[in-house]
């Protein structure tokens, strides 16, 4: 359709997937009460990837790769899926303590680290 043939000619071949994404409702926001927020993408391969929109930031491989090393892309699928369930209000709502989001940001600085 034409909404798709736009979105890849805008972002390239990581619109198919993101969409995708956000078609399997795999985009969570995770909220604290202090109003700190993160997304949590279920990826293709089933890892659970973090993702940041208010720095454009996604701990993927290809995020790595592909946009901070190479400067080949400007996103990923990830990080398009977030901002694409943003704005359809497709994103699942995952309220936590201050204390939760806390251990979510450890275990990703261990998992990177």
């Amino acid at each position: 359709d034409v909404l798709t043939s736009r979105l890849k000619f805008i972002f390239g071949p990581c619109a198919v997937p993101a969409l995708d994404l956000v078609d399997q409702r795999s985009v969570t926001r995770v909220r604290a009460p202090s109003g700190r927020t993160l997304y949590q993408v279920l990826g293709s391969s089933g890892k659970l990837y973090t993702c940041y929109s208010s720095c454009h930031f996604c701990t993927c491989p290809a995020f790595g790769f592909s946009v901070l090393q190479k400067s080949e892309s400007l996103l990923c699928k990830h990080i398009l899926a977030v901002y694409l369930s943003q704005a359809m209000g497709a994103c699942q709502e995952l309220a936590v303590s201050e204390d939760q989001l806390t251990n979510i940001l450890l275990a990703e600085e261990e998992d990177e680290g």
